[in-house]
């Protein structure tokens, strides 16, 4: 192992920082919509598991979400189309929020820690207002990072060779690779290939890598 040198780090949010808990997110949709609506419009089955099935206009509509292109009023409405009558727009977002689970101390302590030490600490996530700005409202976020790379502020999202090439324009210079935190495989080779950053897979697998 070796002491940390890299001047800057970047976390994924969801499955690095915070815990997801995507299957009571679609039992929550399930409820709301029934499971074939569920599959259509969100891509998934009650277990959290991708469904290959996927309209063109459900995934158009996620994707739109992520990106910003479209406001959460206009998400949530979109989405009660393909609910059970009388389903309020609370009740969607009820069900969108149980995605999100607890954010455990110890990793905003491992980024305070890092801080501390000198490095720049960042968050590259794909996302949305709904989720972020409930997480930064809980965690306060802005009192941990030195900044932010969102895809519903971007206008783009991962594994898009065009959100890290945008990330890195905006970056500090530096001449020691960068770290980037993400589980999610694809994201980390798109990471790698398009900017040569060096990935690992959790903060777990980061730290077992170094010491310091």
């Amino acid at each position: 192992m070796r002491k940390i040198d890299n001047e800057i780090i970047i976390f994924d949010l969801g499955g690095v920082l915070i815990n997801l808990h995507v299957s009571r997110c679609m039992k929550a949709f399930e409820t709301l919509m029934g499971e074939p609506n569920m599959r259509l419009v969100l891509g998934m089955d009650s277990q959290g598991e991708g469904v290959k099935a996927v309209s063109i206009a459900s995934k158009q509509l996620m994707a739109d979400f992520e990106r910003g292109l479209i406001s959460p009023d206009h998400f949530i409405s979109e989405i009660l189309k393909f609910c059970h009558a009388g389903t309020t727009r609370q009740e969607v977002i009820d069900a969108w929020m149980a995605m999100l689970a607890d954010l455990p101390a110890e990793r905003l302590a491992f980024v305070d820690k890092l801080r501390a030490a000198g490095h720049k600490v960042y968050l590259l996530s794909n996302g949305n207002d709904l989720h972020f700005d409930f997480i930064d409202a809980t965690y306060h976020l802005h009192d941990h990072f030195d900044g932010f790379f969102l895809s519903h502020k971007m206008h783009l999202a991962k594994p898009e060779a065009a959100i890290f090439q945008a990330v890195m324009a905006a970056l500090p210079p530096t001449d020691k690779e960068i770290v980037f935190i993400d589980d999610i495989e694809i994201n980390r080779l798109a990471a790698r290939q398009s900017v040569a950053w060096q990935t690992y897979s959790s903060i777990p697998d980061f730290q077992q890598h170094f010491v310091g």
